[in-house]
This record gives structure tokens, sequence and C-alpha cells, in this order.
């Protein structure tokens, strides 16, 4: 028997209805809201009874639940992630929690419904246990996402592989911010660069990064670092990569200068589309945005330090 995974929001209840709409995003036919704000009221006009069971009338009525449901297989991990970004975005104050459902589950279950997937001209990202595959001339990048985020398959990692893809030249150096399975850099050592370092301050996401670098034959040219890029990072770099949340991005962006050669280009990615101009404006008191792609509610922007 396969169990469907429930993701569980709390929310004030004035909030329900924003929250309730970007759910529905996420899965459109899946969802319940459970708000017992107008209790009283709604029983009397549905039932014409005012007997209400006490454990009812006792429910927080401060607060509101969306109720997800993904089908078998599914790994949660990402809708988390968009939800928590698109909550943060629209200032909804939340907490997420996975029921029914073992972290151990969903990491493995989900496995076979991740199927390869084509990114920009020349890549093909397929899971590491799936081999009936044809490549169609395209590289082909093997991972395992493990529990770090980063499968390929969602736009806020591909959109940053396809500008990475137009902007890289062989033999450059990268530096991927926020590194998680480390599918950015590795992406980028088998489209020709030189070398390539992820920095992440999750200790499972730097294992994963080593991990699937080795699976791609280029553990060699790939450095995964634990910890804060200030700090652990030396050197500068042909191409600087950034698939993190909005805030991070803003947070970080004067200091990744530091690691930029004088040509060389960032690509900002993980960007919800509400927050796209306002990360525009901040990045752009160091840089010039030199390409902007939004798709599916995701910015990604490509640019270069100001002169």
């Amino acid at each position: 028997m396969e169990f469907w995974t429930e993701i569980k929001i709390a929310v004030n209840s004035k909030d329900i209805d924003r929250a309730g709409d970007i759910a529905n995003v996420v899965v459109p036919n899946g969802i319940y809201i459970e708000d017992y704000t107008n209790l009283e009221q709604e029983v009397e006009e549905i039932a014409h009874i005012d007997l209400i069971d006490e454990g009812l009338l006792e429910k927080d009525r401060s607060k509101a639940f969306v109720h997800i449901y993904l089908e078998p297989g599914v790994s949660p991990a990402e809708a988390v992630a968009f939800l928590s970004e698109r909550y943060n975005a629209e200032g909804i104050e939340h907490t997420i929690e996975l029921l029914d459902c073992a972290e151990e589950d969903w990491r493995n279950n989900w496995k076979k419904y991740f199927n390869p997937i084509k990114v920009g001209k020349n890549l093909l990202i397929r899971p590491s246990w799936r081999d009936d595959y044809d490549p169609q001339g395209r590289i082909v990048l093997s991972i395992d996402p493990g529990l770090a985020f980063g499968t390929g398959s969602h736009e806020t990692t591909r959109l940053c592989l396809e500008m990475c893809e137009k902007y890289m030249k062989k033999g450059d150096s990268v530096l991927d911010v926020g590194c998680g399975s480390g599918i950015l850099g590795i992406a980028t050592l088998l489209l020709g660069a030189e070398k390539a370092v992820g920095v992440d301050i999750d200790e499972a996401a730097v294992r994963t990064a080593e991990e699937n670098a080795e699976i791609n034959g280029v553990g060699d040219r790939f450095t995964a670092i634990c910890g804060s890029f200030t700090d652990k990072v030396t050197g500068k770099y042909d191409i600087v990569l950034a698939n993190i949340v909005a805030d991070a991005i803003m947070f970080l962006s004067k200091g990744i200068r530091d690691f930029m050669k004088d040509d060389a280009v960032y690509v900002m990615s993980g960007i919800i589309d509400t927050r796209a101009e306002e990360v525009k404006n901040s990045v752009s008191e160091h840089f010039d945005i030199i390409e902007e792609h939004i798709e599916n509610g995701w910015a990604c922007f490509a640019a270069k330090a100001k002169k």
C-alpha cells in the first residue's frame, strides 16, 4: 500500500484565503482548508442548529490550516521550498509540517517518478538509478539529490542552467553559492568548465554534492565546501551562480563581487516573480543586469559587476 504525503501549513486566520490560493499553484486539486474562524455562524446557516461539538469550539480560532496532499512517490522537498518562499514574499507568517510520512520513505519512494529531463541545448539530467534513457546526443548529468534541494526539474534550477550554458566558456572557473545537490557546478564541468567550487551551509548537501561529482567523473575538478562562502572560499571566478532565495541574493550580492574576475558573469535564480523588481533594484547597486528571464512565477538574472 502506498501513502500520500500531507503537507500541513499553519497560518494566521486573516491570511487563509491568500495562503490557499498560493497552495493551489502547487497542487490544484489536492488541498483542504481548515478554518474555524466563523464556526458558529456557518453551522447555523448550514444546519440551523446551535449545538456544536465542544472539541470544535475549543479549536484555536486565530489559526487556520492548509492541507496539501501529494500523490505517492512525489518528494515534498521542492513543494515546501516553493510554498515557504511564496509565503515569505507575501508576508504570510507560517509553519509547515510533513505528516504521515517518514523522511526515509519519501526519499526513496519518489525516485520512480523522477524521469530524465532535457535542459537547455546540450544537457540531459538523469536520476542515477535510471538506465532506461536515450541521451539523443546530449551530455548526460547523473544526479542523486538525496535530501538536498536540486533535482533539475524545478524552474529555478533549469533557468539557472540555461543562463549558465549561454554565458559560460570552455575552461572557465565556476563558483556555486548554496550548491545543494551540486547539480549546477557539476553541469558546468560537463559543459566544459575547468573547475567548480560548490559551497553550502548544509553538511548533508555538501556530502551529496561530492558524491554526485564522483558519479559524473568530475570529482577531481569539483570542490565542495561547508560553511559561509565569504569565510571559506578563496580566489576569483569567471562564473558565479546563486540559485537561492531573494533575501539571500540581496544580502550576499555585494560580497560576491570580491570573488568575480573583471569580466565575470553572475547568474541569480530562485527569485519569486513578485520580488523580481526588488532584487533587481538591490543588486543594481553593484551590478548591471545583462539579461533576465521570468517563467512560471520565477525570475533568473545574469549580471556583470559595474565598472
